[in-house]
């Protein structure tokens, strides 16, 4: 199968379907990163907070698959926020990962409260020059935030990780991306913690689903997929795994897309960027 891929302001490009392993344990994820990458994947996301970059890196050798055919991502949170204390943080997250370099590291949150995350992206801007993140980007960050680092740093984010469901749709955000070069990445895109299940089974994209001859969620991957985001789904079941990949062979029609935009909460509707969380 073959996955697109979308550019970076590196030069570099990231596939646009991931596969996401929170809240999976070390075991969990071992067994569900060697899953993905038999039935496809090229794209890994984890994270130092999930407690499971051991599992990632063993489901990674478990595979067979060559490390430079895959694109992994981690992000570093609140405790290693400051200057330089990234450093030891991803040297930590490459050892657990058991690989020399990720290929993009991340602000897991800006934590405006700490002030910090300025000092922050100048270690990473360290990390990036060294070789040991191919690209750096943020999860979570709102346009203010990014502004500063415009402002007050030499390397734009290449990746903003945040929110985005047919629910919380996040259009500013977005379009602030888009004017930045900044790739906007999707997490928890089926729905949330709190309401996956709940917007799967929205009528919309249930009638949507069966028209197609499709899931609920693969109708919701496909939405993210036609809105130019990367989008990590996530799932411990290899059949769902499967289908979250197959969303390249059909497309959603203007009036699908029509339907599935009542959905949204609001353009407003997120996350507090002044807590820590997924």
């Amino acid at each position: 199968m073959s996955i697109p891929a979308i550019p970076l302001n590196t030069g570099a490009s990231i596939p646009q379907v991931g596969a996401g392993t929170w809240p999976l344990d070390d075991a969990e994820a071992a067994d569900v990163v060697a899953a993905a990458i038999e039935v496809g994947y090229r794209h890994l996301d984890t994270a130092t907070r999930y407690g499971n970059e051991t599992g990632v890196g063993e489901g990674i050798r478990r595979s067979g698959i060559a490390r430079e055919e895959l694109f992994v991502t981690t992000k570093l949170d609140g405790e290693f926020q400051g200057s330089d204390r990234a450093i030891a943080g991803l040297h930590a997250a490459l050892e657990r990962l058991g690989t020399d370099y990720v290929d993009l590291l991340l602000i897991h949150w800006p934590l405006p409260q700490r002030d910090e995350y300025v000092s922050t992206w100048r270690t990473f801007e360290k990390l990036h020059a060294d070789g040991l993140a191919r690209a750096i980007g943020v999860s979570n960050f709102t346009p203010a935030h990014l502004d500063r680092l415009a402002a007050e740093t030499s390397i734009v984010p290449a990746v903003n990780q945040i929110q985005i469901s047919p629910a919380i749709v996040r259009l500013e955000q977005r379009a602030y991306d888009v004017a930045h070069g900044i790739v906007t990445q999707s997490w928890s895109p089926l729905g949330g913690r709190k309401g996956a299940g709940s917007l799967l089974a929205e009528p919309v994209l249930v009638d949507i689903a069966s028209r197609l001859d499709r899931t609920p969620a693969q109708v919701v991957v496909r939405w993210h997929v036609q809105q130019g985001l990367v989008v990590i789904p996530k799932s411990s079941d290899r059949a769902r795994l499967a289908q979250n990949l197959d969303v390249f062979s059909f497309e959603l029609s203007d009036d699908d897309l029509a339907s599935i935009a009542t959905l949204s909460q609001g353009p407003d509707a997120g996350v507090d960027s002044d807590r820590e969380g997924h």
